[in-house]
């Protein structure tokens, strides 16, 4: 294929001495763009992380596509397709409760905290769709199946949180982070593990400025009324 688009699908860099897909590093570019629109929660967020989403899936299917890497991570390409498909959810959702604010602030979704029931049904979710990941990317021979499987699963439950504005799914990306950096680097696959490590200061960062922008926007407690010994005093 020649042209931009065969350049992208076949383009290299020799990183410490190993080759690396240029599109890894635009894929993970979109992604880091993503993650700062998301902070700041635009809805841009959403359509420049699903470019990011299609370049990285190409990257983590080296059976189908030419990789320099030894390894297919089935896990980290399929949540590349859920990705895609939850974000089409999050882009409708903030799209539809867009609200431009005073001095020019877009922001599509106002950050708070998940209720009891949805906390639980995250830690549910979370155990049940890494067990359940767990044996089919194993039997399809996925490298490093079980936090994979974990990889997979926390990817969709934080970005379904994004798309509900929980404060919580900054906390479950800095999980999936953890486990995604020793992983990636034991794969060889070097400019993401390094926008892992970025990604984890970008969700601490994203995590400290919600939870800010969820008090600010609390109501105030109601003020009880003086008595009549204030009053007189």
């Amino acid at each position: 294929m020649s042209g931009p688009l065969g350049w992208l699908l076949e383009a290299q860099v020799h990183v410490a001495g190993s080759p690396v897909l240029v599109r890894e590093i635009v894929g993970n570019a979109f992604g880091l763009a993503s993650a700062l629109l998301g902070l700041r929660r635009l809805v841009w967020a959403w359509p420049v992380g699903m470019v990011g989403n299609a370049l990285l899936l190409t990257v983590f299917l080296g059976g189908a596509f030419a990789t320099p890497q030894a390894h297919d991570l089935y896990g980290q390409a399929g949540r590349q397709v859920f990705f895609f498909a939850v974000s089409v959810y999050g882009w409708w959702r903030w799209t539809l409760h867009r609200r431009p604010g005073p001095g020019g602030d877009d922001a599509a979704v106002a950050p708070r905290w998940a209720t009891r029931r949805e906390r639980l049904g995250l830690l549910l979710a979370a155990a049940a769709g890494t067990a359940a990941a767990y044996p089919v990317l194993a039997a399809l021979g996925s490298w490093g199946p079980l936090p994979d499987a974990w990889i997979l699963t926390g990817s969709l439950l934080a970005t379904y949180g994004m798309a509900r504005g929980w404060v919580e799914f900054w906390l479950v990306w800095i999980a999936v982070d953890a486990v995604g950096v020793p992983l990636l680097l034991r794969g060889g696959f070097y400019p993401s593990a390094a926008m892992y490590l970025v990604y984890g200061a970008l969700c601490v960062w994203g995590f400290v400025s919600w939870w800010r922008t969820s008090r600010a926007a609390r109501p105030a407690p109601a003020t009880l009324s003086p008595t009549y010994s204030e009053v007189v005093a």
